[in-house]
């Protein structure tokens, strides 16, 4: 039986001073790990798991046997690995940087009529649904995901020309004002259309399975795309999550699904990679993705994180609704931040993007803080 090794980032500094050094930064953002998790398991069981400082790392892996330390060097590599910020070209001419070296907001418009979090005000008043979205732009949002189809547990599938049609007058509207703008959707057509109209980035809830056009056409637009984890297929993304250890099956999904867009002709620098919070999960489940989030450093690729107004906010808060959820989303979003996530996606702009300019301004002053060095 396969044997599969994981390191797991599990002690965190604010700056590699702390640490007189011996710390490694993860994912090209602004947090440091210090000591790491080396799991190995067999099939579904975890047969060993070690704690090592950053500092021996190396020799740990050297001395690895042969199966085990491809993987080790490979993941070493990837926790460590800077990635180039998104150029995304703009409708009028010229690009937009997107820096991934720190953290940055991507802001939700839900063009649908059962929207859990937004109950489908924006889907039949255009100039509202323009408004918010340049209110998530003048708040500070990077990107602009929009979306015409529910992806709530139960919702109904939508037929890709009435998706098209919610989603492709608002893409226009918002390129011809220079955002920066994210697709929503699992359809090659609404993909290919909302290209067209100006969008730069697919995020894709079913990670490019759910149409098989997806991949090549992905492929061919050469548009940076967000496969996320979600253990259904079909309609019901959310059925079939059935995991030995959540963390550590999610982390096997992913990788393979990168594997297979490269495999596609998708270039593995335009991947970013999302751990579905929410889907198929239940909420202990959730928690756990939470508490390992850095893990997914380890595959080599951007972290797109999602859980703003989630039902797990509600089921830990005695059950507040998806409206007042706000607490709940900006300490999940701080979480992913401080895990390394190179991009939240949130409905409250504002609210969130204050608290990642309170949280840089904390990290930039602990990396410039001097005496914490040694004499």
């Amino acid at each position: 039986m396969t044997r599969k090794l994981y390191i797991r980032p599990i002690a965190f500094a604010d700056s590699p001073q702390v640490e007189e050094g011996e710390a490694v930064r993860l994912g090209g953002a602004m947090v440091w790990a210090s000591r790491f998790a080396l799991i190995v398991r067999e099939g579904a069981r975890v047969i060993s798991r070690e704690r090592h400082g950053a500092e021996v790392m190396p020799q740990v892996l050297a001395g690895l046997s042969a199966d085990l330390a491809g993987q080790g060097h490979a993941q070493w590599e990837n926790l460590r690995r800077i990635h180039a910020p998104l150029q995304l070209a703009l409708r009028g001419g010229g690009t937009r940087t997107i820096r991934l070296d720190q953290p940055q907001v991507m802001g939700i418009l839900n063009m649908t009529p059962d929207s859990f979090s937004d109950g489908g005000r924006f889907l039949d008043n255009a100039e509202v649904a323009f408004e918010h979205a340049a209110g998530m732009l003048e708040a500070g949002a990077a990107i602009i995901d929009i979306g015409g189809e529910s992806t709530r547990p139960g919702a109904a599938a939508v037929w890709e020309g009435d998706e098209l049609a919610r989603v492709v007058p608002m893409v226009e509207r918002l390129a011809a004002a220079g955002a920066a703008i994210s697709l929503d959707t699992r359809r090659a057509a609404v993909m290919e259309g909302g290209l067209a109209a100006g969008a730069q980035i697919i995020n894709d809830v079913s990670a490019l399975r759910h149409d098989p056009r997806s991949r090549e056409l992905a492929a061919r637009s050469g548009a940076p795309v967000v496969l996320m984890h979600a253990p259904g297929e079909g309609n019901d993304l959310h059925s079939d999550g059935n995991y030995a250890d959540v963390l550590l099956d999610v982390f096997d999904w992913l990788g393979q699904a990168r594997d297979e867009a490269v495999a596609a002709g998708i270039a593995r620098e335009r991947i970013l990679l999302d751990p579905g919070i929410g889907f198929g999960k239940t909420l202990a489940e959730n928690l756990a993705l939470m508490n390992g989030l850095a893990l997914f450093h380890a595959l080599g690729q951007p972290i797109l994180f999602g859980a703003s107004r989630k039902r797990m906010i509600g089921a830990l808060s005695n059950e507040a609704p998806a409206h007042q959820r706000l607490g709940g989303s900006v300490a999940l979003a701080l979480k992913a931040v401080e895990a390394g996530a190179q991009i939240v996606r949130v409905h409250d702009v504002y609210d969130t993007v204050q608290a990642l300019r309170v949280w840089r301004g904390m990290r930039d002053e602990a990396l410039t803080d001097f005496r914490q060095l040694p004499v």
